[in-house]
């Protein structure tokens, strides 16, 4: 396994073996509360993963016992004037956005608190696993703002929009089992085990082809908000930029020679 730092805060794993990277959220001594610099620390990690193409998944984790992400650093925020704000804004959208971006598959391994831009970071995820501790919610609008991680247009496309309405106006905290029963997470596991479980889910992600695995996500991505026409062509897209890959006739040379495929990843 090999490590590299990107700042203080986010730590990289790359694993030797099956293509996957942790992007691990390590500022324990804050509950992971996301400052500026923070910020602009997992937006270059997500860089650094969306341009390595070994890299075939991504997990996002916590090294803290009890928080996935507390959300804002509202301490920093607090010191703030008004010009600080606005400079700060770009910082703050590019760590959401770079984890929306990754072009390959995320999977974010929650347990504990996931708050505010913590939920919203989990939510920019492909993916949700999420243990028996864990507890979520968009509590923006108690401190006066609302989610600007993506929040209010990430979760009414995986809850609904009444249902999501409902949780940013309220502000409340969702606790496992009831993430797990209106669909905040997709998979709910024992406590302790979200990061094994997301770094199983990876790896049987990344045993694919990448050339599809990121054809497959840009499809999804796209598309989603679409009408059916509109997103078959979308699909149409993606499936020529495949279809001619050297993995595509790796794929049915494997399949037909009956082995395990060796991906080109082109």
């Amino acid at each position: 396994m090999r490590e590299e730092r990107f700042g203080e805060f986010v730590l990289v794993r790359r694993h030797e073996r099956g293509h996957v990277a942790e992007l691990v959220l390590d500022r324990p001594k804050a509950m992971n509360a996301v400052s500026t610099e923070m910020a602009r620390s997992v937006a270059g990690a997500c860089a650094a993963l969306g341009a390595d193409r070994d890299v075939r998944a991504v997990v996002l984790t916590s090294s803290h016992e009890r928080a996935f992400c507390v959300g804002a650093d509202l301490k920093e925020r607090n010191s703030f004037s008004d010009a600080d704000l606005v400079r700060q804004r770009p910082v703050a959208r590019g760590a959401y956005t770079g984890v929306l971006e990754l072009p390959v598959p995320a999977v974010a391994a929650v347990h504990g608190f996931a708050l505010g831009g913590g939920f919203e970071l989990a939510l920019s995820c492909d993916v949700i696993v999420a243990d028996r501790t864990a507890v979520m919610g968009l509590p923006e609008v108690s401190v006066g703002v609302i989610p600007g991680g993506g929040g209010t247009q990430l979760l009414p496309r995986r809850v609904g929009a009444a249902r999501a309405a409902e949780l940013i106006f309220t502000a409340r905290r969702v606790e496992a089992a009831e993430a797990r029963e209106l669909g905040l997470v997709d998979r709910l596991v024992d406590e302790g085990r979200d990061r094994e479980e997301a770094l199983a889910m990876a790896s049987r992600i990344a045993a694919n082809s990448p050339v599809g695995l990121r054809a497959a996500k840009r499809a999804l991505r796209l598309g989603h908000g679409l009408d059916l026409s509109a997103g078959l062509e979308v699909e149409d897209a993606a499936w020529r930029s495949v279809a001619f890959s050297g993995d595509r006739a790796e794929g049915v040379a494997a399949f037909n020679e009956k082995r395990r495929p060796e991906w080109p990843g082109e």
